[in-house]
């Protein structure tokens, strides 16, 4: 199996990085975590889970399962920051959020720690180099993790 970074998984852990620094200082300056524009902070957030996702796909299709690891970690993380980047009234027009996010938040609460679950389950599966065990969670993840959230609390994209 091959060890090498590729250009997907630098992004993914640079972007995390800058993420973590960025976040740390705004927190140690103003007492908060992000940039302050909680739509842009969430829509970053997503778009760094939807790059490590992709790029755990292709590193479990080049059978670097151990590589994994790092992508469905970053997920994990992300995903115990989702609940505080919807607080009440930040629905806009920008945004992919359904109302019911807000009217039905215990159920988007458990959908983001659901996501967490199967990142970390992930994570551990992919550590042990099991390719037949972490397909498994890979061949699922999308629908029910990724799915548990995206399917009742964000509008479809359009196609």
């Amino acid at each position: 199996m091959k060890r090498h970074l590729t250009l997907g998984t630098a992004l993914v852990v640079g972007s995390l990085a800058a993420l973590v620094v960025v976040g740390f200082a705004a927190a140690q300056a103003t007492g908060r975590v992000g940039s302050g524009d909680v739509l842009a902070d969430r829509q970053r957030l997503m778009k760094l889970n939807g790059a490590s996702w992709a790029d755990a796909q292709a590193k479990f299709k080049a059978g670097n399962i151990e590589a994994i690891a790092v992508n469905a970690e970053t997920i994990a993380i992300n995903a115990t920051h989702i609940p505080a980047l919807f607080p009440q009234g930040s629905l806009t027009e920008k945004s992919n959020a359904k109302p019911e996010i807000w009217q039905k938040w215990s159920e988007f609460e458990a959908a983001a720690k659901n996501l967490q679950t199967w990142a970390e389950r992930l994570r551990d599966t992919a550590r042990t180099k099991d390719a037949a065990a972490t397909e498994a969670i890979v061949k699922d993840f999308g629908r029910q993790a990724c799915g548990t959230c995206h399917t009742p609390f964000r509008v479809p994209p359009k196609s």
